[in-house]
C-alpha cells in the first residue's frame, strides 16, 4: 500500500510492507528492507521478474517461480523458512533501498514475532540494507531475547545488486542449509 506522507515532497509516497510469511514452525527468517514497488503492487514478497530470490529458494527449499506464489510460500512452510521486512513502512521514490527516508522509517515488531516463535533460531538478511536498517530500526526490539539466534548477512536479491552473479548468490545463500536444525 502506497499513501502520500505528510510534509514530503509530491511524488514521495509512505510505502507500506507486507504482513510476515510464517508457516508452522519456522526455524529460519528471512528478512528484506521494505518491498519495492512491484512486489507492493502485486502484494507478493519479491515479484520483481528480475529478483533472484524465489530462483534462489527454488534451489534450497523446492520453492522456485515455477510454482503459483501460494504453493511458493506453503514449501517455504514446510522447509521452516519464515519471511518479512525490517521495516513496516518508509517513504521513499522508487523501490532501491538507498531511497529509503531515515525519518519516516517505521520498524516491524520484530520482538512480538520471535516472542510468538520461539523456535526460530537463525535471521538472514537479504542484502547489507536489511541489516543496517535492522542495526538503526529494529535491533532494540530484540534486546530482552535471551536466546541466541545466528544473525547472517547474505547478498542481496535484487536486480540492482548486480556485483555477484547468480552462482556467487546461490553459493552465499546455501549457507543456510548448514544452519538448519536437526529434527
Amino acid at each position: 500500500m502506497r499513501r502520500v506522507a505528510a510534509g514530503l515532497a509530491p511524488g514521495i509516497a509512505l510505502s507500506q510492507g507486507l504482513a510476515p510469511v510464517l508457516g508452522v514452525r519456522p526455524w529460519l527468517l528471512i528478512l528484506g528492507s521494505l518491498p519495492g514497488a512491484a512486489s507492493l503492487a502485486a502484494q507478493q514478497y519479491y515479484a520483481h521478474p528480475r529478483n533472484l530470490f524465489w530462483p534462489l529458494m527454488g534451489h534450497l527449499f523446492a520453492a522456485g517461480p515455477a510454482l503459483p506464489y501460494a504453493q511458493r510460500l506453503q514449501a517455504l512452510g514446510r522447509a521452516g523458512v519464515a519471511l518479512w521486512d525490517v521495516l513496516h513502512s518508509a517513504s521513499r521514490r522508487g523501490s532501491l533501498d538507498a531511497d529509503i527516508d531515515a525519518r519516516t522509517a517505521t520498524a516491524n515488531d520484530l520482538g512480538a514475532l520471535l516472542s510468538a516463535q520461539p523456535q526460530i533460531c537463525c535471521v538472514a538478511f537479504n542484502g547489507k540494507s536489511a541489516a543496517t536498517l535492522f542495526q538503526r530500526h529494529g535491533r532494540t526490539q530484540w534486546a530482552g531475547h535471551t536466546r541466541q539466534l545466528t544473525q547472517l548477512t547474505l547478498p542481496s536479491t535484487s536486480p540492482a545488486h548486480a556485483a555477484l552473479s547468480a552462482a556467487d548468490k546461490l553459493q552465499q545463500w546455501q549457507q543456510l542449509l548448514a544452519l538448519r536444525p536437526e529434527t
